[in-house]
């Protein structure tokens, strides 16, 4: 979406895990022929390519999220919009899925996996909840855990895929049994709306599709040829876009309904999922090419997108509860709508810078060691080491 910074810990931070950029074990670690692959170098221990890509897509959703009140009265905004939605959030989840490659059930990542997602959906859950109440004059807003609000569904999400990691580590063919388990629930309106389970389910093989990727795999889009490729397939994406405004909804991009809730029959909802997902990897292959390989001036936000992603959201939903969209109508002009784009690139930008990371680091990433067992293991080793 400060207090002073803490003593840096030998551990990575627990935010930084919920984004998904934990290193993976030296066994998932290019060397040799594979390492010349790498779509990046590393610096400081985080690779430059997958930082900016981080950066890049957090950007392109808090474009979407001010763009959504400017589609009703602009077809060209539906279609960007439309065509935005086909791949930034796949493309954040499939870097998710990729450093979550080497987690398993040790102690440590999971003392991260409490700390880095689970803790900050509890607050953020709580604190959108209490926005809501104030911003929006609704008293009587309910704070359930359950039921994820706006953008805190992507926290329970990343949390059950990443306990999931070892079994999709052990079956034979990770990515259609992923797809499948998709199309299943986007066909299933009996999920309800629990934990957003149909957004868990749904943008799932995107996440298993990502512990399936090595550093070759993204090399190759990285080539001339693809990135010369991507430019008219992004052309064809943004003509049928606009082709399709006036007659798809957008909710299907949200992957957050059944077919049968959006109104069509269960067949319809199952060819949907298919060719969304063959669509979205195709825009976020087509993304990841253009993504600079090397150290930019954005280089370091990379390391904040999950602090740019929750705090957004209070500006995006509180320009709603506030009717700037409707008070401002200068907004909905071309003009407008540029000046939209650039603030809203703008204010994530600052929202992923250092300064905002100390000031709410207590809360996307503390350390809580009260609230965990020692292991004696490491009592004993230390009275050793003594």
């Amino acid at each position: 979406m400060f207090p002073a910074a803490p003593t840096p810990r030998p551990e990575l931070p627990a935010a930084r895990a919920a984004e998904g950029t934990d290193r993976p074990q030296s066994a998932d670690r290019p060397s040799g022929a594979e390492g010349a692959a790498a779509p990046a170098p590393k610096s400081g221990g985080r690779n430059a390519f997958f930082d900016n890509a981080k950066y890049l897509a957090i950007v392109l959703v808090a474009m979407g999220h001010a763009w959504e009140p400017l589609t009703d009265g602009s077809r060209a905004a539906e279609a960007l919009y439309m065509t935005v939605y086909t791949f930034h959030m796949p493309a954040f989840i499939i870097i998710s899925g990729y450093f979550s490659r080497s987690f398993d059930m040790r102690k440590d990542r999971l003392q991260r996996l409490v700390t880095g997602v689970a803790v900050p959906y509890v607050l953020f859950e709580t604190a959108y909840a209490f926005f809501k109440r104030w911003a929006d004059d609704d008293p009587g807003h309910p704070i359930s855990l359950l039921d994820p609000w706006f953008l805190t569904w992507f926290l329970v999400a990343l949390f059950i895929w990443r306990l999931t990691t070892p079994l999709w580590k052990v079956v034979r063919w990770p990515i259609p049994l992923a797809v499948a388990i998709a199309v299943l629930a986007s066909v299933s309106p009996d999920i309800g709306d629990d934990l957003d389970l149909q957004r868990v389910l749904q943008f799932l093989p995107f996440f298993v599709l990502g512990l399936s990727l090595r550093p070759e795999h993204f090399a190759m889009v990285q080539r001339r040829a693809v990135r010369i490729a991507s430019l008219p397939v992004f052309a064809c994406a943004l003509v049928m876009a606009y082709w399709a405004a006036p007659r798809m909804s957008s909710a299907w991009f949200y992957h957050r309904d059944s077919a049968q809730e959006l109104g069509t029959t269960w067949w319809i909802g199952a060819v949907m999922t298919l060719a969304l997902f063959g669509c979205s990897i195709v825009m976020t292959a087509c993304f990841f090419s253009w993504v600079p390989t090397r150290r930019t001036w954005f280089t370091v936000l990379g390391a904040g997108t999950l602090y740019g992603y929750l705090l957004h959201g209070f500006l995006a939903k509180g320009s709603r509860f506030w009717g700037w969209f409707d008070d401002y109508q200068w907004l909905h002009s071309p003009l407008g709508e540029v000046a939209v784009t650039l603030i809203a690139a703008a204010i994530v930008t600052a929202l992923c810078t250092p300064p905002v990371r100390r000031m709410f680091r207590f809360a996307m990433e503390p350390t809580m060691a009260w609230a965990f067992r020692k292991d004696p293991a490491d009592s004993a080793r230390a009275r050793v080491g003594a």
